[in-house]
């Protein structure tokens, strides 16, 4: 990334970002093992929230060095935090049974608080359909409808009416989701990487979180550019669908702070590894190696890294319309890097650079 002279102040398009998170895939090597990845991942999750961090996501990733199901680890990290709001980022639903997700769902966020909030997205990777089974239709078509279902279900809509004795309850009897939770409609986001994924969700009336993979943009058009253009469409959709102000959009983004020299030498090789690599680079060791280490694949992006100086970083998210154009900014962590290093990002984010963007910590 090329990082510009710093500016003295953001646009008037520049809206003030009042949340700040942070985004983890919860890793582990081959030498450490995947609960002391897990212990970790708590270990993170506690440092945000003393930090004054509003949100941390956890990135689900099957069969690989990274958290699997992450219903279970936001059940155990709300019990060692108290109001940092936990949330997946992002839950393919292709590969999810609807009901059994919002059941576990439900149960998790009546465990910590109501503080649950979960990004699904109704993309796919065509490679797990050897393992979850294949669909008649395909993969988005069968994603949307089992979405549908979700939805339906944490809404507590009836699912079923018992229509004879002998189903394990009395004729007549209207089947929901328990334990339910009243509000977790209301805390659902599409993790979107399209105009299109932005549009569906505010035609489906959940929010919007905007990731660091992209696709369908236009020739020429930059990452920002496009984000910026997702987040208006979406807004746009939900004032004329739902005649109401649209909910808060975040957006994932790797904004490194190098406060001494070394660090912003490592987060400047970080960045070369990624623009060249992809969505390859920076994984732990004994990770699965990914098809390909080039970038990405033909009609995708990947989003930029913003590093350099605290100056360099305010003036590099001041100019990128997507970042101007959310009401969150969810530090997207390095999966490789360990506990202490993921601690001084955050660490250093909060303490130079976002308290320009207009947020104040949550203590």
């Amino acid at each position: 990334m090329t990082v510009i002279a710093p500016a003295a102040a953001p646009s008037a398009s520049f809206r003030p970002k009042k949340r700040l998170g942070f985004n983890t895939r919860v890793s582990f090597t081959d030498e450490t093992g995947p609960a002391h990845g897990l212990r970790e991942g708590i270990e993170l999750f506690k440092a945000a929230e003393r930090l004054g961090y509003q949100s941390g996501w956890a990135y689900q990733r099957h069969f690989d060095h990274y958290l699997s199901s992450p219903l279970p680890f936001f059940a155990a990290a709300g019990q060692h935090t108290s109001h940092i709001v936990l949330g997946s980022a992002v839950i393919p639903m292709r590969y999810q049974d609807p009901i059994l997700l919002a059941e576990a769902a439900g149960t998790t966020d009546l465990l910590i608080g109501g503080r649950l909030e979960l990004a699904i997205s109704t993309g796919s990777n065509a490679a797990f359909d050897a393992v979850f089974g294949t669909v008649e239709t395909d993969a988005r078509t069968e994603a949307k409808r089992r979405q549908a279902r979700f939805l339906s279900a944490i809404a507590g809509e009836v699912l079923h009416t018992v229509a004879e004795s002998g189903q394990g309850a009395a004729e007549g009897s209207q089947l929901r989701v328990t334990p339910h939770s009243p509000t977790l409609r209301s805390r659902i986001r599409q993790g979107s990487a399209s105009l299109g994924s932005a549009i569906q969700a505010a035609e489906l009336g959940i929010g919007l979180i905007a990731g660091t993979v992209q696709h369908d943009h236009a020739d020429g058009e930059s990452f920002g550019a496009y984000q910026a253009r997702c987040i208006e469409a979406f807004r746009a959709t939900w004032r004329r669908e739902r005649t109401s102000e649209p909910p808060p959009v975040a957006v994932a983004a790797s904004i490194l702070v190098g406060t001494t020299p070394e660090l912003r030498e490592q987060y400047a090789a970080y960045d070369l590894e990624r623009r060249t690599q992809g969505i390859a680079a920076s994984r732990p060791k004994g990770a699965l190696e990914p098809s390909s280490r080039t970038n990405q694949p033909p009609g995708s992006q990947i989003s930029p890294v913003f590093h350099g100086t605290p100056d360099q970083v305010i003036e590099a998210v001041f100019s990128d319309p997507g970042l101007a154009a959310a009401d969150e900014v969810v530090l997207f962590l390095p999966p490789a890097l360990g506990l202490a290093e993921n601690i001084r990002l955050l660490t250093d984010l909060a303490g130079t650079v976002a308290p320009s963007l207009g947020w104040s910590p949550d203590l």
